[in-house]
């Protein structure tokens, strides 16, 4: 059997996966998923212990210039939501052209957000510095940034590919990329910062040529190899602004919910800075670090379930896309019963492991009667994942932003606020606040898709 003929059959299998049973796809493209945000998490973890070595100035740097990268990083998956969407949505209606059109146009798009964001960090990130109080870090935190940001395109490209790839039920081939990107990072930093005498500016150089690699496997698969769905010929590249528009639509407002969660964070911080002092922060961001690892299935979940839900949409197959929902929420609060039930049994112990100096011993039980609490958050949060990706999967971005404001502004940060000061519970009303008003928020938002899908249903 020859190259092509092995290729087309595999290209068939993906195909025939994603538009065929929801539960058994959701299953297979979440794994490879889950894998690649754990090694991204590894990837950061790492570039944070290597760059400690230099000093807290240097580490507080790095600190400052993290809340821009998760934004960049947030754009870039936003991007990558809508490519995955509109491709979906295009194998489903099993329209070919338009699936190879629409990837044409994520890859425009992707060009010329990056060189706008390019510009403007580069140009006014001093600034922005010194906004945010980088004070005695500034000249670091530049040093640092200027290298990131110059590489931006890089960050941004090798995710919008990944949903491409996605899209079409190709999540092994992100999934290598990461670990490549992941490993030669967590290489080369120690190589750069230390061996080179580089500082900071290794760490950067480190991340820019890791994801630069990642880059060159996706550019070689999608334009070399050509043994994808999708296919980027210049004769079938039709400008479309509708195009455009339905990418655009699904990937702004991923990018801005990644903000809102940002401007929540500081909310929550400030309350808690009231409340407790620095300790308080301390423990909250100690504790999240763990919760932020609890969440990884449910939003590798989710994105599988943006691939599948959209075939079913643009196929029309509407019972698909309410099992889509009604499963990814079932195995996502599966996995959160055991994740929660583990990290309230061995509380302490996961406290200890931020707590292991004389200096920070005295937070540890703070700590775990965070985590304690945390384990009712972790049941709700796959309802609001879930229904968040079902809404960009059928192309209602807004309507997923929308749904994120609710739990974030107005459920979150006022339940926050409520225990916290009005009912005096201090600190621990923060996560109170986050329990609750989560909880709320995702339930709201999981009721919200069931409702759409079934009018779907009943309208069609």
């Amino acid at each position: 059997m020859n190259t092509n003929t092995e290729s087309s059959k595999d290209v068939d299998q993906r195909i025939s996966m994603v538009t065929g049973e929801p539960k058994k796809a959701i299953r297979v493209l979440a794994v490879p998923m889950i894998i690649s945000m754990l090694l991204i998490m590894a990837y950061n973890l790492a570039d944070s212990i290597w760059v400690a070595g230099l000093g807290p100035n240097a580490l507080a740097a790095l600190g400052f210039i993290n809340p821009l990268f998760m934004i960049v990083i947030g754009l870039g998956n936003g991007l990558g939501a809508g490519a995955t969407s509109l491709i979906a949505r295009c194998i489903g209606a099993n329209n070919k052209k338009g699936a190879d059109n629409a990837a044409m146009h994520s890859i425009l798009i992707t060009i010329a957000v990056s060189a706008v964001a390019t510009v403007i960090l580069l140009l006014f990130l001093p600034n922005i510095l010194l906004v945010m109080g980088a004070g005695v870090t500034l000249s670091l935190a530049i040093e640092y940034g200027q290298i990131v940001f110059g590489g931006l395109i890089f960050l941004i490209f090798s995710s919008v590919a990944s949903g491409i790839l996605r899209a079409e039920g190709d999540v092994n081939r992100p999934m290598y990329a990461m670990a490549a990107t992941s490993i030669l990072n967590i290489i080369l930093d120690p190589i750069f910062i230390y061996y080179f005498g580089w500082g900071v500016s290794g760490a950067a150089w480190a991340t820019v040529l890791s994801s630069t690699i990642a880059c060159i496997f996706m550019i070689y698969w999608l334009l070399i190899k050509r043994d994808t769905y999708v296919s980027f010929a210049k004769k079938d590249f039709k400008a479309s602004w509708n195009v455009v528009k339905n990418i655009l639509l699904v990937a702004l407002p991923a990018s801005v919910e990644t903000l809102v969660m940002s401007v929540l964070g500081i909310v929550l911080n400030i309350i808690l800075v009231i409340t407790g002092g620095a300790e308080a922060v301390a423990v909250y961001t100690a504790g999240w670090r763990v919760v932020m690892m609890a969440m990884i299935p449910p939003i590798g979940i989710g994105t599988a379930a943006i691939t599948v839900a959209g075939a079913a949409y643009g196929a029309r197959k509407y019972e698909n896309l309410s099992i889509a929902l009604s499963y990814s929420a079932k195995l996502g609060v599966g996995i959160a019963v055991v994740t929660g039930i583990l990290s309230y049994v061995f509380a302490g112990n996961i406290a200890s492991i931020f707590t292991y100096s004389p200096e920070s011993a005295f937070m540890a039980p703070s700590i775990a009667a965070f985590l304690q609490v945390m384990f009712l958050f972790y049941l709700t949060v796959p309802l609001g994942i879930t229904a968040s990706s079902i809404f960009q999967a059928m192309g209602k971005g807004v309507t997923s932003l929308i749904l994120t404001v609710i739990r974030e502004v107005l459920f979150v940060a006022f339940f926050a606020y409520l225990f916290a000061f009005t009912l005096g519970f201090g600190s621990p009303g923060v996560w109170w606040g986050i329990v609750v008003g989560g909880g709320l928020g995702c339930a709201v938002a999981y009721i919200w898709a069931t409702i759409y899908i079934r009018r779907l249903r009943k309208n069609y």
